[in-house]
């Protein structure tokens, strides 16, 4: 077995939270009209067409279209997109930080639009500890997609089995074991120190 010498990981709900309802629940004040608008409207599923590389305001205008009374809203979502991140899940940049102070080399594959990584990546210094980052909007290829993951192995210059990737999705999980990188499934900070130790990359 090849030893592995570098971490790669997932961005969303592995280093810093997301969830549309951060921002919407600040604009819209009834429950059930919060649960609506996330569930029909400005849904997971309908921004994942942007991690996927659709062109954000062609996205916007065609939802606005469909849903004029919400149009405020949706152009929010646009506009407001970093507040649909409020923070760092709790440890995870602390394990970042100690990789980096023990040299390994780091590397993100992230779903992310485009346009919304070009406003979120200057916000976050801690990004500046990573050698590459592959971001899916800007490629036009989303994890669980084996491409994706041919493409890191290219661009990052790893050999097969030698790294190890870190991703809160099962599917995303299972196509990197399939596809040259071992694999860790993201529970919480805790359980992945206690991997990295056990692979010596922390101690």
């Amino acid at each position: 077995m090849p030893k592995i010498t570098s971490v790669v990981f997932d961005v969303g709900k592995v280093l810093f939270e997301w969830d549309l309802r951060h921002l919407f629940a600040k604009l819209i004040t009834g429950k059930d009209e919060l649960e609506y608008f996330v569930t029909h409207v400005v849904t997971p599923e309908w921004h994942f067409q942007h991690d996927a590389g659709r062109a954000l305001d062609e996205m916007v205008a065609e939802r606005v279209a469909e849903f004029p009374k919400y149009a405020a809203w949706i152009a929010a979502y646009a506009s407001r997109f970093n507040e649909t991140i409020p923070g760092p899940i709790t440890g995870s940049l602390e394990i970042v930080q100690d990789l980096a102070e023990r040299d390994v080399p780091l590397y993100a594959i992230t779903n992310f639009g485009a346009e919304f990584w070009d406003g979120f990546r200057p916000t976050q210094p801690i990004f500046d500890r990573f050698q590459d980052i592959i971001v899916s909007g800007a490629e036009k290829l989303v994890k669980p997609d084996p491409a994706i993951y041919a493409l890191a192995l290219q661009r990052f210059g790893l050999e097969p089995g030698t790294a190890i990737f870190i991703d809160d999705n099962h599917d995303n999980v299972i196509s990197a074991r399939q596809n040259g990188f071992a694999a860790h499934h993201f529970k919480d900070a805790d359980s992945l120190r206690r991997e990295l130790i056990a692979l010596d990359l922390l101690h």
